[in-house]
């Protein structure tokens, strides 16, 4: 058997990042997810990655099941939309209920949608009506659940919020791509700058032809148990019209482990004589 290098030292524990994009128009296709790609973007220019994502549509139940695993799981979760105050708006009230809370009147988040429907009335030339039903319904949208923090929204002051679960978080930002992205960026470098990695990831891989994803199985585990922080990924495909059946075998992680668990993989496959393609190399 090839002699690997020594293991490498663990890294510093990261939580894992997920997302929750809520709603019935996602669920029937009358609207497209834009979440997804947006928040896999701002995650890797920090360094970071999305760990999973669940969509859920406007069922209270379903959301606050959801919410309950996402509080208990210690990862830092990001929940897009149903914060409004229609009736197809759960979200809050899931959340309260998820976490066996009530919904109050957030007093930061009340004061920032009055100064809203001042900025309103005075752009309309009116006359702020605090007392306007309009108004008193809109202050809905600053009930949160006990304990929550807000969220600032840039782009019209009605705020999202926070709850701590248990050792990470769950962030709740509006379905609107315009508000919920600089209110997820807002939350990464306020609250996780120190996660924030100075070396980006990079990956390097290999194309290997003909091989059997079973059979390169044992060696990937060995990679992965040597150099800590190393994630082996393999890319199955079985009619490329270049490659045709090939396996795309690599490795990604931080540059400097990167550099020593990729000549260690290339050297276990040589137990396989495996036939090797190109080696490709994202950053």
């Amino acid at each position: 058997m090839t002699q690997l290098p020594t293991p490498a030292l663990s890294p510093s524990p990261t939580p894992a990042f997920g997302l929750i994009i809520i709603g019935d128009e996602i669920m029937s296709g009358k609207r497209t997810d834009k979440h997804l790609p947006k928040v896999i973007e701002l995650l890797k220019a920090r360094g970071l990655q999305l760990d999973y994502a669940d969509y859920v549509g406007d069922s209270p139940e379903r959301i606050t099941a959801t919410l309950k695993r996402a509080f208990a799981s210690g990862d830092v979760v990001f929940s897009t939309g149903g914060i409004g105050a229609t009736p197809d708006d759960h979200t809050r009230q899931c959340a309260a209920d998820a976490l066996g809370r009530e919904l109050v009147l957030q007093p930061q988040a009340a004061a920032l949608i009055r100064e809203r429907m001042q900025d309103i009335a005075k752009e309309q030339g009116k006359v702020f009506d605090p007392d306007q039903p309009d108004n008193i319904h809109r202050l809905n949208m600053a009930m949160f659940p006990t304990g929550a923090d807000i969220i600032p929204n840039p782009f019209n002051k009605i705020a999202g919020f926070s709850l701590a679960g248990k050792g990470g978080g769950v962030f709740f930002v509006p379905g609107f791509p315009v508000m919920a992205w600089p209110m997820i960026e807002w939350v990464l470098d306020t609250h996780y700058p120190h996660l924030h990695r100075t070396a980006a990831w990079i990956e390097q891989s290999v194309i290997v032809m003909g091989a059997m994803e079973a059979t390169l199985t044992p060696l990937m585990l060995e990679i992965e148990q040597t150099f800590a922080g190393v994630k082996v990924f393999s890319l199955p495909s079985v009619d490329h019209p270049e490659f045709g059946r090939h396996i795309e075998l690599g490795v990604k992680g931080e540059p400097g482990v990167v550099a020593q668990a990729y000549p260690a993989l290339l050297a276990g496959l040589k137990r396989f004589d495996a036939k090797l393609g190109p080696e490709l190399v994202q950053k």
